[in-house]
């Protein structure tokens, strides 16, 4: 089951996503009531959180209800059918209280940038953070190029997990059955910004370098939309892809993570309390621009896709 909010900020809508329509949850519970006599409840919530796992009498009752548009409630009341390219789609959690991001959890990628990818064993998640209120960006909605640095922005394809119920010191064997569903992440990233260049040199500058090129506004689209947790029991077997202008440049596996997403939740949830509406994003694939000095460009469109999910569609503009 894929689920999204569309509409605008003032006033959200929820809905059943796929590519040729979304169906507004509200307006065919309603429909469904009428028909049936059945009522669905949570259906004016705007908060997808309340309709994914561990809410599992509302998706009882949403199962049913897809089950009757599928039979021929929708064929009775097209009208229902909303076309996904006449309505705005918006970030799955608006204001999740925190965006987790990963580095070097692909052996490729790590290698591709000029390091040595190391086992499991022999290190740790390397977890940073965004802010959600300015990074979070719309499906559809432009990525602004910053006017501070505009030369060297970046992609990153990143299958991200939702958290459906609180988590603190989950086991790797447990942490799955905290989330509440995966949706996509395309982790923008400026390579090379140098703040105040003429400065003088500090031990942990590059760190700090690498950190302020992932803050800027916009700089995190998510979407288009969250698969529910129990449509996906393995998160390690997605095939993931993004396009730049048409062209393939990452292809790939979630199954070449060096951290799975169990152990990942296990790892931040021994330091920080993991919420409901907690993002995290695992980690990219190899293929990022800056291997062979491709950067993004205004007018430049990219499709991340991943299995199951869908294409997180962003375009670029400059600031």
């Amino acid at each position: 089951m894929r689920l999204c909010r569309f509409g605008s900020g003032d006033a959200p809508r929820v809905g059943f996503f796929d590519e040729r329509r979304i169906v507004p949850i509200r307006e065919a519970a309603e429909a469904f009531a009428r028909t049936t006599g059945l009522h669905l409840g949570n259906a004016e919530s705007t908060d997808l959180l309340d309709f994914l796992p561990p809410h599992a009498d509302t998706i009882r009752g949403l199962e049913e209800l897809r089950r009757w548009l599928d039979a021929d409630g929708l064929a009775k009341n097209p009208a229902l059918a909303l076309d996904p390219g006449a309505v705005q789609l918006l970030v799955p959690i608006p204001r999740p209280n925190k965006i987790f991001l990963l580095a070097g959890n692909y052996a490729d990628h790590v290698r591709e940038s000029g390091e040595t990818a190391r086992e499991r064993a022999e290190t740790f998640p390397y977890v940073f953070m965004k802010p959600p209120s300015t990074t979070l960006s719309h499906p559809g909605r432009a990525i602004k190029l910053p006017a501070a640095a505009p030369d060297a922005v970046d992609w990153e394809l990143e299958l991200a997990v939702v958290i459906g119920r609180k988590a603190k010191h989950v086991s790797e064997a447990e942490a799955l059955d905290h989330v509440a569903g995966y949706t996509v992440v395309n982790d923008i990233s400026q390579r090379r910004y140098r703040p105040n260049p003429d400065r003088k040199k500090r031990d942990r500058d590059a760190f700090f370098d690498w950190l302020h090129g992932k803050w800027f506004d916009s700089f995190c689209p998510c979407g288009p939309c969250i698969v529910s947790a129990a449509a996906i029991p393995d998160p390690q077997a997605l095939r993931m892809k993004l396009e730049l202008n048409g062209q393939v440049k990452q292809d790939a596996s979630t199954a070449q993570q060096i951290f799975p997403v169990a152990a990942v939740i296990e790892f931040i949830s021994k330091m920080v309390t993991l919420e409901p509406g907690d993002i995290i994003s695992t980690g990219t694939p190899a293929g990022v621009g800056s291997t062979t000095g491709t950067f993004l460009k205004p007018g430049d469109v990219m499709h991340a896709w991943i299995e199951g999910i869908g294409t997180l569609i962003t375009p670029v503009e400059a600031e």
